[in-house]
């Protein structure tokens, strides 16, 4: 699969159904030897409240960085992971 097929699908965490962001608003960790895709690090936005403007404007450095094994499905729409953060 290329990069580009991932951009634009929602991130979905199947541990409580939210959805987390997009792949183009993440960034990819690659390991540079392999290429071998090694997680995804999005920005966090806590339940409540609009964080995703405070985000924006850099008033909140929260990032959550997904392993990629804990990528469970990659549909045409949407990437589903499990992942508990709490």
């Amino acid at each position: 699969m290329r990069l580009s097929q991932l951009l634009g699908k929602r991130i979905i965490n199947i541990y409580d159904g939210e959805i987390m962001g997009l792949v183009g608003d993440s960034d990819l960790v690659v390991n540079p030897e392999t290429g071998v895709i090694e997680g995804i690090i999005l920005p966090f936005r806590p339940a409540g409240g609009n964080a995703g403007s405070r985000l924006l404007r850099g008033e909140n450095k929260h990032i959550l960085n997904i392993p990629w094994e804990k990528v469970c499905k990659i549909g045409s729409e949407v990437i589903v992971v499990d992942i508990d953060y709490s």
